[in-house]
């Protein structure tokens, strides 16, 4: 306290002129505000916390300017701001630590926060509300560096609605993504570069957020890609990105491994022995583009694009009630065999009412329960959001609003979802902050008239070709599902700060998915076609590291249903799914609540919540240890009716049992190695021992992860 007093007189002593006519023009919404927010009083982790901290609650990162007012100027008797001793203010007594305070000392005394707030209680803690916020930039917003240790010192500009234009870089909040890749220094604003790569630093000023990326090149040497293959634009795209970072690229994937690929990515199936010896022998240099239009056109290709787009549905049975969900089943198959527009898709299930055992997209309403939830499922759904972020205050990292939020749900507010899906009138939503009904809206657009058909209206807008959300959303999915990582992930998070690694092809992917109607066989055709899906899965030195710039493929791990189908296949033996014909295949089941000893070992997704945020892999230790020691392989392969025991009763040479199965699992012919290897096994043991030798040799097919991979 007595270093407080000493230092507000030395500073009436010593202050400039001017300093009292700066003090009149203080604003709190745009002056105050930003040195809370920088000082981090208004973090979720302190007084912006959806309760407070402290019996001191202010909005999160100032998105409520009046609320805020009212917290520091009227609660608490007033004490936070002592209009007649300044210096006595809890407002600075608490940031200085010159009081207790639980959060550290926030604010030095010879800090510009100290001065700006003293000179704001001092001119009577007004809120004049003189301009708001126009514009807000930070330069440089991209910025390519040569080495690691580089820096730059970052500038950030406001302009308001008076017109004032302000250098705010001290008052900006600079957070990188990674705080071992990049160093802030929070006074300068110096941003310094610690590791190569591609990195994300978060400004921060009132409420934008915009995201600033940094790149630092792998290694010295430029790579040149000018005769790099290249069959479209996202060739060019992605070797741009290369190029800057100086990582080279994997050779193209020989024939075997782009056959197993694109027919396990199109279809979700391993490729026949025929059809793998067939496209090995072929010799057309078109062989693989005619591959692609061959399994886009195939039945297969319908069954697994609908069990892909049924788990983003999330289509399961209701309670007492599997009828809906075969129907709403049913009735996606044949939107993806008949090749329908995605934008009608959208609009089908955003608008369809009536009786969800004949209607199947009225089973849509069905998927989560209340306004509230359909909001936030819906706008992850077609517009790749996390809007529920913006529940109970403005989203902090976008531009979303709590009138967003709440508008959305109370569009689904008159929405009455049993059996028959109807809508009711007199349906609503309470806004949280205002406590009465909040208004439909279209987010981030417009509010609603009270007799406009919400649904109707939104649907219009979620599908138009303007809406910069609806085809990035799907473009990014499919892209994930074909190249194993989306150019935005979460794929469910699509916002300004959370960058695409590749800003330009996602812009360019969906320009081109809308330019041809929504045809979703046709982006994924023009994925299936670059050099960048053909790329071989084997890293070079300088490139090993690469996990999401696409210099090589990267290897995931099959979906529960896919390996689950493909050990069938290999084994010969079926599956069995609850009640569902024999032979019925695991993608095609209609409700994941169907029962599966097999499918829960892998670990399928129930579709309760978002399969898109949880891992649905097959790459978990549980699931290793079922393959390597359970009976869910043991027990197939050991089956007097399983593949290799009719082979072994027809007295099939081990050579050729050999060269079967490795088709069958790995779409591929032994090589030279491996026939030596399995020729060598063969050659030194008795005979009665070749059955057990036999039964060895598939499980260590189907435990590799050549075959539980698709690489």
């Amino acid at each position: 306290m007595l270093r407080l007093t000493i230092f507000l007189i030395l500073l009436s002593v010593f202050a400039p002129s001017s300093y009292a006519g700066e003090a009149a023009a203080v604003d709190f919404d745009t002056d105050i505000v930003p040195v809370l927010t920088k000082s981090g009083c208004n973090s979720g982790a302190c007084h912006g916390a959806a309760a407070g901290r402290g019996e001191f609650h202010l909005s999160l990162y100032g998105s409520n300017p009046a609320f805020d007012y009212d917290s520091i100027v009227h609660r608490f008797k007033g004490r936070r701001v002592n209009l007649v001793d300044p210096e006595n203010s809890l407002l600075l007594l608490k940031p200085t630590e010159s009081l207790i305070h639980g959060g550290g000392a926030r604010i030095e005394l010879d800090d510009p926060a100290f001065n700006l707030l003293t000179a704001w209680i001092a001119k009577g803690a007004q809120r004049l509300q003189q301009r708001k916020l126009k514009s807000f930039e930070i330069s440089p917003s991209h910025q390519v560096f040569e080495s690691v240790g580089d820096k730059v010192t970052l500038q950030a500009t406001a302009i308001f609605s008076n017109e004032d234009e302000r250098t705010v870089t001290r008052w900006t909040v600079l957070t990188p993504e990674d705080d071992t890749a990049v160093q802030i220094d929070s006074e300068t604003g110096e941003a310094t570069v610690l590791r190569s790569g591609r990195h994300v630093v978060i400004a921060r000023y009132l409420d934008r957020v915009v995201p600033i990326v940094f790149i630092v090149p792998l290694q010295a040497r430029s790579i040149d890609f000018v005769d790099g293959p290249r069959t479209n634009f996202i060739d060019d795209h992605v070797y741009d990105l290369l190029a800057t970072l100086k990582i080279p690229a994997s050779p193209g994937a020989d024939d075997a491994t782009f056959l197993r690929r694109i027919t396990l990515n199109l279809t979700g199936r391993l490729p026949a022995p025929r059809v793998a010896l067939a496209f090995l022998d072929d010799k057309r240099t078109n062989k693989r583009q005619l591959l692609i239009d061959e399994l886009l056109n195939s039945e297969e290709f319908n069954d697994y694009w609908t069990y892909e787009f049924a788990k983003l549905l999330r289509i399961r049975s209701q309670p007492l009630d599997k009828i809906g969900a075969r129907t709403y089943h049913r009735w996606l198959r044949e939107q993806i065999a008949s090749a329908t527009p995605y934008d009608e898709i959208a609009e089908d299930l955003l608008t369809s009412i009536g009786d969800s055992h004949t209607n199947g997209p009225a089973n849509f309403y069905r998927t989560v329960g209340g306004p509230r939830a359909l909001a936030e499922f819906v706008s992850e759904l077609f517009l790749g959001s996390r809007l529920r972020c913006a529940n109970c205050h403005d989203h902090p990292l976008d531009h979303w609003k709590q009138d967003d939020y709440h508008g959305l749900a109370a569009i689904f507010a008159d929405v009455k979802a049993g059996r028959v899906v109807s809508i009711q009138s007199g349906g609503e939503v309470i806004h949280p902050r205002t406590g009465i009904a909040a208004v439909k809206r279209i987010p981030g657009e417009r509010f609603l008239n009270d007799d406009a058909q919400g649904r109707e209206s939104l649907a219009e807008w979620i599908t138009t070709q303007h809406n910069p959300y609806f085809a990035k959303a799907i473009v990014n999915r499919l892209w994930k599902n074909m190249m194993g990582r989306g150019l935005i992930e979460p794929t469910d998070d699509l916002r300004s700060t959370n960058p695409a690694t590749h800003p330009q092809l996602l812009e360019a992917l969906a320009e081109d998915f809308i330019k041809h109607d929504y045809n979703l066989r046709h982006t994924l055709r023009t994925i299936a076609n670059s050099a960048a899906y053909s790329r071989s899965e084997k890293s070079l030195p300088e490139n090993a590291t690469d996990d999401r710039f696409y210099s090589h493929s990267i290897v995931r791990p099959l979906e529960p249903e896919v390996l689950a189908d493909a050990i069938a296949d290999v084994t010969g033996v079926a599956m069995q799914f609850g009640e569902e014909p024999a032979g019925t295949r695991a993608i095609t089941l209609f409700d994941p609540k169907i029962s599966s000893p097999e499918l829960d070992i892998l670990g399928r997704c129930l579709r309760e919540e978002s399969c898109e945020s949880q891992s649905t892999g097959t790459a978990g230790l549980p699931v290793l240890l079922h393959l390597l020691n359970g009976k869910l392989l043991n027990e197939r392969i050991q089956s007097p009716e399983s593949r290799l025991s009719r082979k072994i009763k027809e007295n099939v040479s081990s050579e050729k049992i050999i060269r079967e199965f490795y088709l069958l699992a790995l779409s591929r012919l032994p090589t030279e190695g491996e026939q030596q290897f399995w020729a060598k096994e063969f050659g030194s043991i008795q005979e009665k021992q070749r059955v057990d030798l036999l039964q060895d040799f598939v499980w260590a097919m189907l435990t590799s992860q050549e075959f539980v991979t698709n690489h």
